[in-house]
């Protein structure tokens, strides 16, 4: 048999890596990192190889399952739309259209053919009820990115390659390589930026192993960071280190933000932080004379009540200082295609806009089109008008990875259907009554849409698939469409070719006008994904313009760099005013929305410390719950351990490998100890998306070591009320030693 060489993006995880691989007979020999690639240059993870496993997994489904009394059996596609028209249409009918809830998933950020064709399905709901995993990690840092530059996605990031002092707060992108940062190979940039004499400090509850190579590492109170942020800015205006550098025409606010943090001086904050006053003012100071710096922050940082607060002082500090939009500082990445911040005018737009609606039982503010994810379950057992009677999952699994899964759980169980897309039957889509698989990633093309607007460096890759789609199986794209046709009343065995034609051309009509035929003429022969790529490539910054810019993209042109690893478009550069999409044309520094949940951290400072808090944690293996059924990830030592400091330890009567409970407002599990000095006294960890003992899931590898779900123990009423973000850390936690049986 002949071995061929393919080169495609890995979708596994944020950093994007560049594979080379080889096959032989659809059998996958070998990955490895692909060196010519412009933007990972070889670098991989142990993910990446286990894509071999998931291509190969037995338990992945190939064909879609309906529930027939009770038990999930494998029909073609023309049964499984069939099944949906017949039960998802008059529930429409009876009830409306929000008696149907979708919810979206992580994965989903990494396939272009779910993410453009989402809102297709959307809008043909007519739902208010979207929902998604945005709102368990990210959206604190989307929606004060919003507030400050004008979109969901103008997120500031380290320019890792020219900076020499970097403090990195409730992150771990040695872990990640990366975090709304694409960021491959972080150890090696951040040794590299050693090498050249420059500094990486991490704030963090856990000794994480980005804390193991800096050159500092503070412990910090989970919940603290607002305060410690507050109390840098705070140094800043007292000390007089105030310096916007370049930016300095375009920022408004800047007093409205010192009197906003007047209260915030390191000494009233040092306890709540257990952070001293000095080495708050240290971090200031340094931060603020070393000519390029940047803060970054994330999950850690996200996952609390303070979330957006949080998320808006780490931009706070990166302007004041003369850090943002600068060489080394943090910096805008500027994306070939789908960037809202590089389209329609330059420099000034609408803005975003939040609470356009509420949701029904909780009255959460609607935030970037979507409720809180936490609001499921009570959307669907709270009875009343408007309840939700049908949902729509889309490779997501908040049974694992939302608070209070037992509840949702029960909830899903409640419901009149479930659809499900998804390759795997896990433990939410074991209550669908419809599962849609979509193909093997080696079997799908990979452009990453919103990655490349949060990376290190800008590039354009594109990815064919390696192997041809087996059987009938449809592209994921075709099987959205084909529901949101259901949806509109044309019927299940619509045309989706045809369907996907009209729906272009309704859009290049709305968007191009009189020129509108001509934007259909030069996306000819594309179809899908494909074609709206093509398209927003050429009408991007670096395209082609249609044709009259012959030296610009399009997709034929970054289609051919696959082998040779894609196309380098540059280090990062200033972008304001130009990025900027506010309706002032400016920075906002101080948006009011911000300003006013002050006073709610304010009135928290004095609160006592609890005993124990919790706090979860990322390990490199693990970046999503349905990875521990990949052998190549799920081996070595068991993850899913409580780590606990040995002071905690030995007062709690706590021994290393044996059993602890954790108990939580009535809530409680039990999980084995792993003493660890990298723990801060006062806090225990454990890591998120484990509990694969629940009936009805078919995941053989990850049920052989179940491990326990941390979301179990919290409280799902408990949110960032700005965001409507998830709180998954510093939850108060009762801590005891399970004696074992004589």
């Amino acid at each position: 048999m002949t071995v061929s060489t393919h080169h495609r993006i890995c979708p596994l995880c944020e950093a994007c890596c560049g594979l080379e691989i080889k096959v032989e007979d659809r059998k996958v020999i070998s990955i490895r990192g692909h060196d010519a690639d412009v933007f990972s240059a070889g670098y991989i993870c142990p993910k990446a190889v286990a894509l071999k496993d998931l291509h190969e997994d037995p338990d992945r489904l190939r064909s879609p399952m309906v529930k027939r009394n009770g038990v999930h059996v494998a029909v073609s596609w023309k049964e499984a739309f069939a099944e949906i028209e017949r039960r998802l249409l008059p529930i429409m009918a009876a009830h409306g259209r929000d008696a149907v809830g979708v919810v979206t998933g992580n994965p989903s950020a990494h396939k272009i053919g779910l993410l453009t064709y989402f809102p297709k399905l959307a809008r043909a709901l007519g739902t208010k009820n979207i929902f998604s995993a945005s709102s368990v990690d990210q959206i604190p840092k989307q929606l004060a990115s919003g507030l400050m530059f004008g979109t969901w996605l103008s997120v500031a990031v380290p320019d890792i390659a020219r900076t020499d002092w970097l403090l990195v707060i409730g992150a771990n992108p040695l872990a990640s390589n990366g975090s709304m940062w694409t960021v491959p190979d972080f150890r090696g940039k951040a040794k590299a930026m050693q090498a050249r004499g420059g500094k990486l400090i991490v704030i963090d509850p856990r000794r994480t192993e980005t804390a193991a190579v800096a050159d500092a590492h503070h412990f910090i109170r989970p919940g603290a960071d607002v305060f410690l942020l507050g109390a840098m800015v705070h140094t800043l205006f007292a000390e007089n280190l105030v310096n916007l550098g370049a930016v300095q025409e375009w920022v408004n606010g800047v007093d409205e933000v010192r009197a906003a943090v007047a209260a915030f001086a390191p000494e009233a904050v040092a306890a709540r932080c257990a952070i001293d006053a000095d080495t708050i003012r240290q971090l200031a100071r340094q931060l603020a004379g070393t000519p390029r710096a940047a803060v970054y922050a994330r999950i850690g940082t996200c996952t609390q009540e303070y979330g957006t607060l949080a998320s808006w002082l780490v931009d706070v500090l990166n302007t004041l200082t003369g850090h943002l939009d600068a060489p080394g500082g943090a910096m805008f990445a500027k994306s070939a295609a789908f960037a809202s911040n590089s389209s329609g005018n330059s420099g000034r737009g609408k803005g975003i806009s939040t609470a356009r609606r509420q949701s029904r039982v909780s009255h959460a503010p609607e935030v970037m089109g979507e409720f809180p994810i936490n609001c499921i379950a009570e959307e669907i057992d709270t009875p009343g008008e408007g309840r939700m009677r049908a949902l729509i999952t889309m490779a997501t699994n908040p049974v694992l990875s939302v608070p209070n899964g037992p509840r949702l759980a029960k909830a899903l169980d409640s419901l009149d259907f479930m659809v499900s897309l998804d390759i795997y039957l896990n433990e939410t889509t074991r209550h669908a009554d419809v599962i849609l698989p979509g193909p093997s990633p080696l079997e799908d093309l990979h452009y990453d849409v919103a990655f490349p607007q949060m990376s290190w460096r800008n590039h354009a890759r594109y990815s064919p698939p390696v192997f041809e789609r087996q059987g009938e199986q449809p592209e994921e794209w075709e099987n959205l469409l084909r529901i949101a046709a259901i949806a509109k009343g044309l019927g299940a065995d619509v045309d989706v070719g045809a369907l996907d034609d009209s729906e272009f051309a309704e859009d290049a009509q709305r968007s191009f006008g009189e020129h509108a035929q001509a934007i259909i003429d030069a996306c000819q022969g594309l179809r899908g994904p494909q074609r709206a790529l093509d398209l927003q490539l050429r009408a991007g910054p670096y395209g082609d313009e249609f044709g009259r810019k012959p030296e610009g993209l399009n997709l034929r042109k970054v289609m051919a760099t696959n082998a040779s690893g894609g196309i380098d478009l540059g280090e990062l550069q200033p972008r304001i005013p130009e990025m900027l999409r506010t309706p002032s044309g400016k920075v906002e520094l101080a948006p009011p929305l911000l300003i006013a949940d002050l006073p709610r951290a304010l009135a928290d400072l004095q609160s006592p410390a609890p005993d124990m808090v919790l706090i979860g944690r990322r390990d490199v293996r693990t970046n999503n719950s349905w990875m521990h059924n990949l052998p190549t990830l799920a081996k070595g030592p068991f993850r899913c351990t409580a780590l606990v400091h040995p002071d905690d330890a030995a007062r709690l009567g706590l021994q290393d490998g044996a059993m602890a409970q954790l108990e939580n407002a009535g809530r409680s599990l039990q999980a084995q100890v792993h003493i660890s000095t990298d723990m801060m006294p006062g806090v225990v960890s454990l890591p998120h998306g484990w509990g694969h003992d629940l009936p009805g899931a078919q995941l053989s590898v990850a049920a052989e070591r179940p491990g326990v779900n941390l979301n179990a123990l919290l409280d799902e009423k408990l949110r960032d009320p700005l965001s409507g973000n998830a709180v998954l850390s510093g939850v108060p936690v009762k801590v005891r030693a399970v004696l074992a049986l004589a």
